[in-house]
């Protein structure tokens, strides 16, 4: 790491903790040379994600989308938005790890029903008949006896 006070290149680490909520690492060098202090931050670099939309498209990921479609289905229900938004990141981390960089619109809304049935299972009812577009009474009850089935 080239110090910001002489340019030398050499330096050693102080201290080191975790920054960010651990997201990243803070650390406290020295320089070799001029013997300064400066801090620096390591964070993990994280690919940009395509989603390949239904009709092809292809957009960056939005965790905010993701956010935004919860918390429609979740209107006028009692989960916080907090909560919301750590499933988005637990949705999001999944798809990091999964180490595809396209990823389609059934995978997250997959990730999402499976996120809302664990928290609130009217919300998992709202988002799956959006995102599965029932187009009868018949389609709608059999998701619904599904989910009775699993109780």
């Amino acid at each position: 790491m080239k110090c910001p006070y002489c340019g030398y290149r050499e330096s050693k680490v102080v201290d080191s903790r975790p920054a960010d909520e651990g997201n990243s690492i803070r650390r406290r060098r020295e320089c070799l040379a001029c013997e300064k202090r400066f801090t620096t931050y390591e964070t993990m670099e994280s690919l940009p994600m395509v989603v390949i939309k239904r009709d092809g498209s292809r957009q960056s990921f939005d965790r905010n989308k993701v956010v935004g479609s919860m918390l429609r289905a979740c209107e006028k229900r009692t989960v916080p938005l907090s909560r919301l938004e750590e499933l988005a990141c637990e949705i999001e981390q999944n798809l990091q790890n999964c180490l595809e960089r396209e990823i389609t619109t059934n995978m997250i809304g997959e990730q999402v029903m499976d996120k809302l049935r664990e928290v609130d299972e009217v919300a998992y009812v709202r988002f799956a008949s959006v995102y599965r577009q029932f187009k009868d009474i018949p389609t709608f009850m059999a998701e619904l006896s599904k989910l009775l089935e699993e109780k």
